[in-house]
């Protein structure tokens, strides 16, 4: 009968440090007010959009918001989110090694 290796316990497991992506520094700041702005290539007219209101959800290739007045929600491509103001401080990853 062959014997199986035996498997040595980790000893201080480090953490990965999570990566400071937008849509993870999104997902930190779920429910806080801002404005949030998008622009749109190719389209006649009005080709930029701002939504008032706070993050539902975020991914790493879309974000949902929802309209602080009307509770209207928005599904957006990140590809078109340009940037966003917040009414509060953020929170954010510890910056510490």
């Amino acid at each position: 009968m062959q014997q199986m290796p035996q498997m040595q316990p980790m000893q201080n497991p480090v953490m990965p440090r999570e990566e400071s992506y937008i849509e993870n520094i999104l997902r930190l700041n779920r429910g806080k007010i801002g404005t949030f702005y998008f622009s749109f290539e190719n389209v006649q007219g009005r080709n930029t959009i701002s939504v008032r209101g706070y993050v539902e959800a975020a991914g790493r290739d879309h974000v949902i918001l929802s309209d602080a007045k009307t509770g209207e929600r928005f599904l957006f491509p990140m590809i078109y989110f340009d940037y966003a103001q917040f009414d509060e401080e953020l929170a954010y990853f510890n910056q510490t090694p």
